[in-house]
């Protein structure tokens, strides 16, 4: 629970410092800065192994949706159905992507990748979807700065906290070396899905 409201609030703080570098380097943050500490945090909080995968799967997310809005500028009508297609295509990719890497890239990381730039970006290319070229680069940038800045914040959080806390389960090889007590057992979502506790 102490983990939890500690790690949020360093989030907030996180959010808030996203929006005051905005003003003083005079970028375009304010408007991603919740959504990118959100899901920078997600991507930080959520166990996976390897601890790469989980990244590299967020950037797969990410350049695939970014694609489906040139898919969308370039070939696609803007109506209702280029809309469908489009996220039809850049979900199934990441689907394949996730399927062929055999879980080293999760799915839920690739999901959560395309969710950013969707989210950065869908309202400027509705307003405007001829200036893809010009306007999609600072809106991925941008949104890509605050899901560092959230990632950064909960990793940093989580090395601290790993290190201090007692009866943590530890990992040789994917093995547990030791188990959690038995009067503060701490079950992973990693441990859930491997099998690895009882």
């Amino acid at each position: 629970m102490v983990k939890s409201l500690v790690t949020g609030l360093c989030l907030a703080v996180f959010a808030a410092v996203i929006i005051g570098l905005s003003n003083l380097l005079g970028l375009d943050l304010e408007h991603v800065a919740l959504l990118g500490a959100a899901l920078g945090g997600v991507l930080g909080l959520v166990p996976h192994r390897p601890a790469w995968g989980k990244v590299v799967g967020f950037l797969v997310g990410f350049l695939l949706a970014w694609l489906g809005f040139a898919l969308r500028a370039a070939v696609l009508p803007d109506s209702s159905s280029g809309r469908a297609v489009a996220a039809f295509v850049v979900v199934a990719l990441i689907a394949v992507v996730a399927a062929v890497s055999r879980g080293r890239l999760p799915l839920w990381s690739g999901l959560v990748g395309a969710a950013s730039i969707v989210g950065a970006y869908e309202s400027v290319y509705t307003n405007a979807p001829s200036q893809f070229l010009s306007e999609s680069p600072a809106a991925a940038t941008t949104v890509l700065l605050a899901v560092g800045l959230g990632f950064l914040a909960t990793n940093l959080l989580a090395a601290q906290t790993d290190s201090s806390t007692p009866g943590t389960v530890r990992r040789t090889n994917g093995k547990p070396t030791k188990r959690a007590e038995a009067s503060g057992s701490n079950t992973n979502l990693d441990d859930l899905v491997t099998g690895a506790t009882k």
